[in-house]
C-alpha cells in the first residue's frame, strides 16, 4: 500500500465523513462536490470535453486525441442520487479514455429530492436508447457507474433484460449501492471504519430517492434481482466500506445465475477511490485493472 493511502483516509475521515454527517440540505451539497472535483481532480493533458445531446437530456462527452475506437463508455455518476454530476466525474473518465482509446459519455440525470424514483432510470434508459439511436451497436458500449450511479447502471441493465432489450458488452461498478434495506453486515461492522460513509445519513438518502417506493423491489435493490442473461460484469470495493457486502452480495447472486462476473475487494481503500487518480497510486492501478476488462471484453464483443 502507498504512503498516499492512510494520508488520504485520514483527510477523508476528518473532512468528507464529518460533511456527509451534518449536511442537511441537498443544494449545499451539490455546490460543495463542485467545488472540491475542481480543486482535486484533474485529467491527463490533451483531455477533450463536449457538451453532448442525450434525446432530450444533456451530458457530456470526454475523450482526448488518443481515442482511436468506435466504442464507448456510458458512464452514470454516483452522490446518493442526491448530488454528483458529469463534471465531477469527467477527469476520472479521461484517465480511463485514455487507458482504453474509447469515448466517454456521461449523461446528466435528475437528482432526488427534487425528482424521486424512478426519474433517474427513466433518464438512464433515455442516454442508453439515445446511444443507440446515434448509431452505437450494443457491442460497442459499456455502461459504469459508482455508487448510487452503480445501483443506476445495474437497474438499468435488470430493465433491458427484463425487456429483453439489447444489452451492452459489458458493465462495470465502483462500490456500487445494491440494496437499500441496508441489510448486509458490513452496514455495521464497517460503520466505525468507513472514512467517507457515515451510515446514519443512510436512511434520510434513502428516503428523499424512494418517496415511498419499497427498497426491497429489486429496480431499486438489485442484490434481490434475477441477472440471468446479463453480459459480463465488473466490480470493485473497499473492505473496509459499509457498502462492502453490497457488493458481495450481488457478485455472489450473479454467479449463482451464471453471471461472468469479476470482483475485486481491495484493502483500506476509500469510498470510490478511483476518483482520486491525481493523489493515490492504488487509484490508477484500479483503473488500469479495468481498462484491461475493458479492452479485453469490447475485443471479445466485437469478433463474436
Amino acid at each position: 500500500m502507498s504512503w498516499q493511502r492512510p494520508i488520504l483516509n485520514r483527510w477523508l475521515r476528518l473532512t468528507e465523513r464529518t460533511s456527509l454527517a451534518r449536511a442537511v440540505e441537498p443544494e449545499k451539497l451539490r455546490r460543495a462536490f463542485e467545488l472540491k472535483a475542481k480543486l482535486f481532480f484533474h485529467g491527463p493533458r490533451g483531455m477533450e470535453v463536449t457538451e453532448e445531446t442525450l434525446g432530450d437530456m444533456d451530458g457530456l462527452r470526454v475523450g482526448g486525441p488518443w481515442v482511436e475506437s468506435g466504442n464507448v463508455i456510458l458512464y452514470f455518476h454516483g452522490g446518493g442520487y442526491i448530488f454528483g454530476s458529469p463534471n465531477v466525474y469527467k477527469s476520472m473518465l479521461a484517465n480511463l479514455s485514455k487507458r482504453t482509446g474509447m469515448d466517454a459519455v456521461l449523461p446528466v440525470y435528475p437528482l432526488s429530492p427534487e425528482h424521486p424514483y424512478p426519474a433517474a432510470l427513466n433518464a438512464a434508459r433515455a442516454a442508453y436508447d439515445a446511444m443507440l439511436a446515434q448509431g452505437y451497436r450494443p457491442e460497442q458500449i459499456v455502461m459504469g457507474g459508482d455508487s448510487a450511479g452503480g445501483n443506476l447502471v445495474l437497474a438499468l441493465l435488470l430493465q433491458l433484460l427484463r425487456d429483453a432489450a439489447p444489452v451492452p458488452a459489458g458493465v462495470f461498478a465502483f462500490s456500487p449501492i445494491t440494496d437499500l434495506t441496508f441489510s448486509g453486515a458490513s452496514a455495521s461492522v464497517n460503520a466505525a471504519r468507513d472514512v467517507v460513509l457515515p451510515i446514519e445519513r443512510a436512511a434520510d438518502m434513502a428516503e428523499m430517492f424512494l418517496a415511498g417506493q419499497a427498497p426491497t423491489d429489486p429496480m431499486i435493490s438489485p442484490v434481490f434481482a434475477d441477472f440471468k442473461g446479463a453480459p459480463p460484469v465488473w466490480m470493485c470495493v473497499g473492505d473496509t466500506e459499509i457498502l462492502l457486502d453490497d457488493t458481495r452480495r450481488v457478485v455472489q447472486r450473479m454467479q449463482a445465475q451464471d453471471v461472468a462476473v469479476e470482483m475485486h475487494i481491495e484493502r483500506d481503500l476509500p469510498h470510490v477511490w478511483p476518483l482520486f487518480h491525481n493523489l493515490l497510486p492504488e487509484a490508477g492501478a484500479t483503473l488500469d485493472q479495468l481498462a484491461g476488462w475493458l479492452t479485453q471484453r469490447l475485443n471479445q464483443a466485437n469478433d463474436s
